[in-house]
């Protein structure tokens, strides 16, 4: 990436004629403008300047209304977005693009509170202070259809056609060549947008696929979901397919992030030891500090009332506040076999959360637990799935529970930032009153999620 006194030479070098700035609200909604290269050379430092309406819209454009908006907001006063260089690519999609990852700042220069990217950025920095380092290795699942977009939104997004044919086996390589051209495609852009990726897959819906994203830093983890949603959806619209990031488009399986997460001091791996876990302190407490903050970070991890349509018994999300080791079923799975690998695999996340808040409410769990000397309750050994009531915690199964469970957090509260905690809880709840507006079904979904959410999560 070229340094800020290399930028202008770095433009003209690549030919760029146009730099997209990319920044994500709340929602998970990519948003920015475009800018030509002499405006980004003059204000690439100080930053350029959004409408506060970035934050005050929900899913649709509607004005999110019922609750305290905070200082940091105003009268449709200004907000900047912030380019990183160090994120500053030649970007593919269109010839002469460059393409950044921006933070989202006030007027005053302070952090907005509720923009995922700072506060990811402040608290893997409050990691780093303890002489800790995180590393995250992502799990991206997502569904294609043989469908343009176009003809997608003239059938309301439903009776679409699985990319692949009809196999629903997770790893199975028989699928049609279309599914396999359009995965080549979507690899061959991550490489051009430098977002490393190990492997791409089946999954067990038709038409759905995972990608997983190689270790890397917090903060560029995160970068690297934000830029791969992205990614897909532009190869899709080149190839005339359509994708979808809902949590559950269909009737079928959903489709979960992933999140992968090892714990380094001085490059050692702090989540394994040869003695078993009982000898791995580290580990135990950032368990205990997940599975503690687990109910109020799940109002994160699922932030759409089509989230919660996940939560089917044996079909793959956790419905449980436990953890094991090596155990699928569990939310908070540990793998400590080997020590270049040892580490946990939180399983919780549905795909259409914003990943830089997810990834800040793993954090502050773990920098929780690590505070307080948490321990956590005895590994669950079984399967986790289909348990008698009593058996374990559950974990909240709605939009509303869901927040009413953040709220009354108030260790996660104050690590997150109790401005940002309650901007966000006010969205949930606008979330779930414009879903029961539209005459929200429970059992099924509905067309307003599909117009809501299909294009756009």
């Amino acid at each position: 990436m070229p340094e800020r006194g290399e930028l202008g030479d770095w433009l003209g070098a690549n030919e760029i004629r146009s730099v997209r700035l990319i920044a994500t609200n709340h929602d998970g909604l990519a948003l920015g403008k475009h800018v030509a290269p002499a405006k980004f050379l003059s204000a690439a430092e100080r930053g350029f300047q959004l409408a506060d309406t970035a934050f005050g819209v929900d899913f649709t454009g509607d004005v999110a209304l019922g609750w305290d908006w905070g200082e940091w907001r105003g009268e449709v006063l200004d907000v900047v977005v912030v380019p990183d260089l160090s994120t500053l690519v030649v970007d593919p999609a269109t010839p002469g693009l460059a393409s950044v990852l921006c933070d989202f700042l006030t007027g005053r220069r302070d952090p907005v509170p509720v923009c995922g990217r700072g506060m990811l950025r402040r608290l893997a920095g409050e990691l780093t202070a303890q002489g800790l380092e995180a590393k995250v290795a992502p799990e991206i699942e997502f569904s294609v259809f043989e469908e343009p977009i176009q003809v997608a939104r003239e059938r309301g997004y439903r009776d679409l056609t699985p990319l692949g044919g009809p196999g629903r086996i997770t790893y199975l390589l028989s699928r049609s060549p279309d599914f396999a051209e359009f995965m080549s495609a979507v690899a061959e852009r991550l490489d051009a947008l430098a977002v490393g990726w190990e492997s791409w897959s089946a999954e067990t819906a038709c038409g759905q696929a995972e990608i997983n994203i190689a270790p890397i830093d917090p903060l560029s983890a995160a970068d690297h979901v934000a830029r791969a949603k992205l990614a897909l959806r532009e190869v899709a619209g080149e190839l005339g397919r359509s994708v979808t990031f809902m949590a559950l488009a269909d009737e079928h399986l959903g489709a979960s992030l992933h999140l992968n997460l090892s714990v380094l001091r001085d490059g050692v791996n702090q989540f394994y030891s040869d003695s078993g876990l009982a000898q791995a302190p580290l580990l135990r407490s950032w368990a205990a500090g997940l599975l503690a903050t687990l109910p109020g970070a799940m109002s994160i991890f699922s932030p759409t009332v089509n989230s919660y349509r996940r939560l089917v018994e044996i079909a793959g999300p956790p419905t449980t506040v436990t953890w094991g080791e090596a155990n699928k079923s569990t939310a908070v799975r540990t793998v400590t076999h080997d020590p270049g690998s040892a580490r946990i695999e939180h399983r919780v996340p549905a795909i259409d959360c914003n990943p830089y808040l997810a990834l800040a409410a793993i954090l502050a769990g773990g920098l929780i637990g690590m505070a307080g000397g948490l321990e956590p309750p005895e590994q669950f050994e079984q399967m986790a799935w289909g348990l008698e009531p009593d058996a374990a915690p559950r974990i909240p199964d709605s939009i509303t529970k869901a927040a009413d469970a953040l709220e009354a957090d108030e260790r996660l509260s104050a690590v997150l930032g109790p401005d940002a905690v309650e901007y966000w809880v006010g969205s949930r709840r606008w979330e779930w009153l414009t879903f029961h507006r539209a005459g929200g079904d429970p059992d099924q979904v509905t067309d307003y999620e599909l117009a809501r959410y299909f294009e756009h999560v």
